[in-house]
């Protein structure tokens, strides 16, 4: 557990809702204060935030008996929700469907599939969890080179030995790429160079150290620039591979590559809905949390109030603008880092002074854009990234796994398939207007992310063409300000920068022990800002919060990652290594 692995760092010591009208639904009607509770009880809890890291701590306290209210502002589900675009059914068809992004569910996700188990859904035998279909292949476009598509599931064998690591990992890069057999093998080392590292080595050296200085990509190929450096990064955090932390990309690669053949995984590598992700997981999900007896109210934090060392309020602000102070006597803090922070007021940084860290973390733009198509699209079964797009581009295909949600009985009926774009790069000039995505207007925006599409899957075959282009739909997160002539963002994405793990919080402190911090930016296993880290969080929060209560009920699950039990023998020689300030023994 992350606890454990804290444990061997010594941070400890270093550290001294889609708008009201969706909210409708969950909220209950004059639900403008928590349910009611005995004062003895001590169990009423106010979440604050509904996105995945509020509805897990919401899931996993009512269950437990605790009487819980969520507080979120905009739409239950937060970044994982879906958003209907308005006006687009006609003759009685359901509106389209638009994302902040595609979903994307890896088997070694734990906690989340864990959850998805517990949402019943009709006709399924293990809830929503059924409700996840493995995509088999990815593919990596180029523009003026041939494409590589890779089989996404079990490979190779596990190996026995640290040269059988290189030899595995090595041949399935070079065999599926147009990678030299040098390059890959190198990158090979350097993946068991951090596989074979201790907690210490990977929390006090591997997370200062980005990922483009870790694998050496300036004196490498430009394929092994572009594939394992650039496009790595920005699929998984988001951020260039200057600034991007080797700790969290070599978690992510030794799940990925370092655990060939998917022991311990929840099921198969690459996994996505069968539907859009509010009918086909964040309703039912609602559904039940409301069975429960969860109260939602579509209200805005604005702050807390402190009274000595306990949380005595939180004051919000509902949809008709009316304000009151919240009482509980519990408060889980489940929004995003941007707006969390701005909540820590002196007094609440004298109790906890490490708090102040969050200030220094850093948030970046990750956002999707649909593109509704008149015809079925024949790119790939699976993810596509763009490898050479400005914007970093990745998408999926969603007609072809959409069989709960059917994209063509949506809309006006013409539409045949959609292509989920995100755009991870919001700050490198574009091909066609010369600007950043940032700097462009949502008309701007598609057309560039069109054209970007189209140098990539046409060069070889018309993959797109504009005839089939019925409409396209921008996350509403993204707002164009004429003014300034630029965008804004209501929903930015932690980025785990180089240094960063030192600036990220723990869920809970006896400082202030009747406040719990449940969002990805909070210290996780998974160490990644995903729905996934948000589960984690939420889940270590709420194990707190029954330790603060004394409860006897059973405890959250927490799961662990992989790690290839033929290299703990290594793992534990080098925290030795370590602690003599001596490098991993294969680090040559």
């Amino acid at each position: 557990m992350a606890g454990q692995r804290l444990s061997v760092t010594r941070r400890s010591v270093l550290r001294g809702a889609v708008a009201a009208g969706a909210m409708a639904g969950a909220v209950a009607a004059g639900a403008a204060t928590p349910t009611a509770a005995r004062a003895d009880t001590g169990r009423r809890v106010a979440v604050l935030g509904g996105g995945v890291a509020g509805l897990t701590a919401a899931h996993e306290l009512a269950e437990r008996g605790f009487e819980v209210t969520v507080y979120e502002r905009r739409a239950l589900g937060g970044k994982a929700r879906s958003i209907a675009v308005p006006g687009s059914g006609k003759d009685g068809r359901p509106e389209l469907w638009g994302e902040h992004g595609f979903r994307f569910f890896p088997g070694f996700y734990r906690h989340i599939p864990d959850t998805m188990r517990r949402i019943p859904f009709a006709g399924n035998a293990n809830g929503v969890w059924d409700n996840l279909v493995a995509a088999p292949e990815a593919r990596f476009s180029r523009t003026g080179a041939d494409d590589t598509i890779i089989p996404m599931g079990k490979f190779g064998k596990i190996w026995s030995t640290p040269d059988d690591f290189r030899e595995t990992v090595g041949s399935a890069i070079a065999t599926s790429t147009n990678m030299g057999m040098a390059d890959a093998f190198y990158f090979a080392q350097r993946l068991l160079v951090f596989n074979s590292s201790c907690d210490a080595r990977r929390y006090g050296q591997w997370d200062h150290v980005s990922w483009r200085d870790y694998v050496g990509a300036g004196k490498r190929s430009n394929e092994f620039r572009m594939l394992l450096s650039r496009t790595l990064t920005t699929l998984l955090v988001a951020a260039k591979e200057d600034k991007a932390s080797t700790l969290t990309i070599g978690t992510m690669g030794e799940q990925f590559l370092g655990n060939p053949l998917e022991v311990g995984n929840d099921g198969a590598l690459d996994r996505l809905l069968n539907g859009a992700t509010n009918e086909a997981w964040i309703d039912p999900w609602v559904n039940r949390l409301k069975d429960l007896g969860v109260t939602f109210v579509n209200a805005e934090v604005r702050g807390l109030d402190l009274d000595g060392a306990r949380i005595s309020g939180a004051r919000v602000v509902d949809s008709t603008g009316a304000a009151q102070t919240v009482a509980a006597d519990h408060f889980v803090s489940a929004m995003p880092v941007e707006v969390a922070r701005t909540l820590w007021t002196p007094e609440i940084l004298s109790l906890r002074p490490e708090l102040a860290g969050m200030n220094q973390l850093t948030v970046d733009w990750m956002t999707g854009i649909q593109f509704f198509l008149r015809s079925r699209t024949d790119i790939a079964r699976g993810h596509v990234a763009y490898v050479d797009s400005p914007w970093s581009l990745t998408s999926i295909a969603q007609g072809q796994f959409w069989n709960r949600t059917p994209v063509t009985g949506l809309g006006d009926g013409t539409v045949q398939d959609c292509l989920s774009v995100d755009i991870s790069d919001w700050n490198t000039p574009g091909m066609l207007y010369g600007k950043t995505a940032k700097e462009c207007s949502p008309d701007e925006i598609a057309r560039e992310v069109w054209a970007q599409l189209k140098a990539h899957l046409n060069d070889r075959a018309d993959l797109l063409r504009d005839g089939d282009l019925h409409s396209w739909f921008l996350d509403t997160g993204i707002a164009w300000d004429a003014a300034q002539q630029r965008n804004t963002n209501a929903d930015p994405l932690l980025i785990n920068t180089a240094g960063s793990w030192a600036l990220r919080p723990e869920s809970h402190a006896d400082s202030l022990p009747n406040l719990y911090l449940a969002g990805d930016y909070v210290r996780t296993n998974v160490d990644l800002a995903t729905m996934e880290g948000a589960s984690e969080a939420a889940r270590t929060a709420v194990n707190k919060l029954l330790d603060v209560t004394g409860s006897d009920a059973p405890r959250c699950k927490l799961f662990t990652l992989y790690r290839s039990e033929v290299l703990e023998p290594f793992r534990q020689l080098d925290a030795a290594r370590y602690a003599a300030g001596q490098p991993n023994m294969f680090d040559a």
